[in-house]
Formats: C-alpha cells, sequence, structure tokens
C-alpha cells in the first residue's frame, strides 16, 4: 500500500512539456460535456418557484427539491471516479451522459407530484457526477506546469448552471416541457459526440485492485480530506448560491423568476470566468495561497450581504464579488489536488472531493429555507457562510501550503 501522500514508485513518465492536440481536444470536448451534464443537474433550480407556487410548496419543501438532486450529483462521484480511473474516461463520460437523460425526461410526467418529483430529482443528480470523470481525463493530458489552467478551463463547465438559470425559464414559456427535451436531444448529441472524440491517454495507470480497495486507499490519504473540506466551502458555496440564489432573490428583493433567474445565471457566469483565474494563479502562485486569498474575501463579501443591503448597487455588487472568490478558491483547490495526489489515485480522490464538496452545496440551500422560514431573514446564513470561509482561509494558509506530494499526510 502506498505510504499517505507519496507518489507511487510504479508512476508513469511524466507527460510532455508542451500539450499535445489530442489534449486540447479532450479539453474541449470533455469541458463542452460537463456543461451540458450540469444543465440537466441544475434544470428543477430555475423552475422551483413554479412548481411552488403550482403545488403549494412550503420554503423548506421548495428547498428540498432542489437541494435533493445534488444527493446523487455528489455522493456519485466517489464510484463514478474511481470507475473511471478504471475504464476510462472515454466509456465513461458518453454512459453517464445517456443515462441522464432517463430522469431529465421523467420530469415531463411527475411535474404535478412532489414526492414524485422528489424521487425523479434524485436520479438526476446522475448528471453531476461527470466532474469526477473530467478531471481525471484532463490531469492525465497536461503536464504539471499547465495542469491548474487546464483544469479551471474544464471547471468553466460549472457554467452549466448558468446556461440553466438564463435559458431554462426562458424555453419555458414556449412550452412547459420544451426545457426538458432540449436538454435531453442536447445529451444524446454529446453521447455521440463523447464516444467519437474522448480518448484516454495510451500510457494512462488502469489500476487493477478493487474498487473498494482503491477507495479505501483514497480516503487514507489525510490531504483528501483536507482538500474535501476547502472545497466544500468554494465549490459547494457555488452550487449553493446556483440552486437557491433564483429563491433568495425572489424572495428577499421581489424579483420576477425571469430576472432573479438571469441575476443567478450572471452570478454562475463569474464563477466560471474565475474559475481558470484561479488555476492560472495557481500555475504561478501555491495554490494554497490563492486558496485562502480567495476565501477571505468570500468571508468579508458575506458579512456585507448579511446585513441585507439593497440590490443596487451594492448587493449586485456584494454578490458578483463573492462569485468571483468562490470561483477562484474551486479552481486553485483542484489544482493543489494534482500537485499532492498520486496520478493514478487522481479519479478516486477526485471522487471524494468532488463529494463532499457537492455535498457542501446540499446543506446550505436548506439551512437556508429552514432560517428563513423560522426567522424571515436571510442574514444568519450568510454569516454562517462567512465563518466558514474564514476557517477555510487560515487552514489553507497555515497549513496546506507546506504539503508536499512526498510528505506524510
Amino acid at each position: 500500500m502506498d505510504a499517505p501522500g507519496t507518489a507511487p514508485a510504479s508512476a508513469p513518465p511524466a507527460p510532455a512539456a508542451a500539450p499535445s492536440g489530442a489534449a486540447y481536444r479532450n479539453l474541449v470536448v470533455a469541458t463542452i460535456g460537463f456543461a451540458l451534464t450540469f444543465w440537466a443537474w441544475d434544470l428543477i433550480a430555475p423552475l422551483a418557484t413554479d412548481y411552488k407556487d403550482r403545488l403549494g410548496l412550503s420554503s423548506f419543501q421548495q428547498s428540498l427539491l432542489v437541494a435533493v438532486p445534488v444527493i446523487v450529483g455528489s455522493l456519485g462521484r466517489v464510484p463514478v471516479g474511481a470507475l473511471t480511473d478504471r475504464y476510462g474516461a472515454r466509456l465513461m463520460f458518453p454512459v453517464v451522459a445517456a443515462l441522464t437523460i432517463v430522469p431529465v425526461l421523467l420530469l415531463i410526467p411527475v411535474k404535478n407530484s412532489y414526492p414524485l418529483m422528489l424521487v425523479v430529482g434524485f436520479f438526476l443528480g446522475l448528471g453531476g457526477t461527470t466532474f469526477a470523470i473530467g478531471i481525471p481525463l484532463v490531469n492525465s493530458w497536461f503536464p504539471p506546469a499547465k495542469r491548474g489552467l487546464a483544469l479551471g478551463v474544464f471547471g468553466m463547465g460549472m457554467g452549466g448552471v448558468a446556461l440553466s438559470g438564463y435559458f431554462t425559464p426562458r424555453i419555458a414559456k414556449h412550452g412547459a416541457n420544451l426545457p426538458f427535451l432540449v436538454v435531453a436531444v442536447a445529451l444524446a448529441a454529446f453521447a455521440v459526440l463523447g464516444a467519437l472524440l474522448i480518448t484516454d491517454r495510451p500510457d494512462r495507470p488502469v489500476p487493477t485492485a478493487s474498487l473498494g480497495t482503491r477507495l479505501g486507499r483514497a480516503g487514507r490519504l489525510r490531504v483528501t480530506w483536507e482538500l474535501s473540506v476547502l472545497y466544500a466551502i468554494g465549490f459547494g458555496g457555488i452550487v449553493a448560491f446556483g440552486v437557491y440564489l433564483p429563491t433568495y432573490l425572489k424572495t428577499w428583493y421581489e424579483l420576477s423568476p425571469t430576472d432573479a433567474g438571469t441575476k443567478a445565471a450572471g452570478f454562475a457566469l463569474v464563477t466560471v470566468v474565475f474559475r481558470p483565474i484561479g488555476g492560472w494563479l495557481s500555475d504561478r502562485i501555491h495554490p494554497a495561497l490563492v486558496t485562502a486569498a480567495a476565501l477571505a474575501v468570500v468571508a468579508l463579501l458575506a458579512i456585507v450581504q448579511a446585513f441585507d443591503p439593497g440590490l443596487n448597487p451594492v448587493g449586485t455588487i456584494s454578490l458578483l464579488v463573492m462569485a468571483a472568490g468562490l470561483g477562484t478558491a474551486s479552481g486553485s483547490v483542484f489544482a493543489l489536488v494534482s500537485q499532492v495526489t498520486p496520478q493514478r489515485q487522481v479519479g478516486s480522490v477526485t471522487g471524494i472531493v468532488g463529494a463532499v464538496g457537492g455535498l457542501g452545496g446540499f446543506v446550505p440551500p436548506l439551512v437556508m429555507g429552514a432560517i428563513y422560514s423560522a426567522k424571515d431573514s436571510y442574514s444568519i446564513g450568510f454569516m454562517l457562510l462567512s465563518d466558514l470561509a474564514l476557517a477555510g482561509c487560515v487552514y489553507a494558509y497555515g497549513r496546506m501550503r507546506n504539503v508536499r506530494a512526498d510528505s506524510d499526510g
């Protein structure tokens, strides 16, 4: 068994210094697939207010409805990441995209039943697992000096949340079932495209140990859990805002569903833009320092938002700068993953880190909905976010900047 944090002696040769054309092709196709599956993963959130009105849901029930898809999208990353280590992204990406079509289409017949919506929403989370497929794929194709930016570019696929927030309610105006049909067709097209264009590195290490053994090894690495916590704050914050920001803007600032979805899409777009910036900075500065600085910004702006500023301009600026901090932190954390994780364990570690990060997005919408139902205010929720971000900032600076791949973890 490998010592925690130690690269195996049988690790494959490092990729060439200059990325190949195949590397860029895989990056582009994987990013497109990530964006489309994330759109599917987030299909319910932009329409949540309509479901609330039609089904007579409470604030907590509405929060649960939009948060449930995150469960499978998060926990599912653990086995999907390990399966990607074993079978490769060339098989896993098209298969997962194709399977996601099923719950997308099932949203049509169950739209008038809250219990069935929860069940289908659970399986809709399958779309969120592609994160654990793309990270090891991109990581294997790019040399260490270029991985931060490449992983950040792939992370831009989380812009599928922005696509969903902007386009889903607008498409729905032309037909209640049309968004689900459009996304299903897009996923089918990508499944074919991915099968034709995605390729695994010929020299990628293929583990022979069982799934449980590989996950156990990844789970015994201390950095796996340290990175998981940091990612739960950064990416979890993005997911939480992605699924709950339309509700927050509509409830607190009394925006229309379309306006709320548009502004939420703007928030998501900023996180998308700043994720590769976080990776790019991490190629030049230690990613732990980038993470610490980004989370410090989030902590400060969460305090500002806790005082319920007006939306124009203070609230808008506060939310957008917070989005920039969360996006930067998400990019820098995975640049750190690529530095401290043995190559043949990247999929397994990514699955665990991604799962915890996704779960970090599952809890806040429920907390925000419960707090608002009890206190008629969101201030407590934003103060909790500030506390978490500040804790992550201190830990990233105090501990993670000293971690090396050859440390004892």
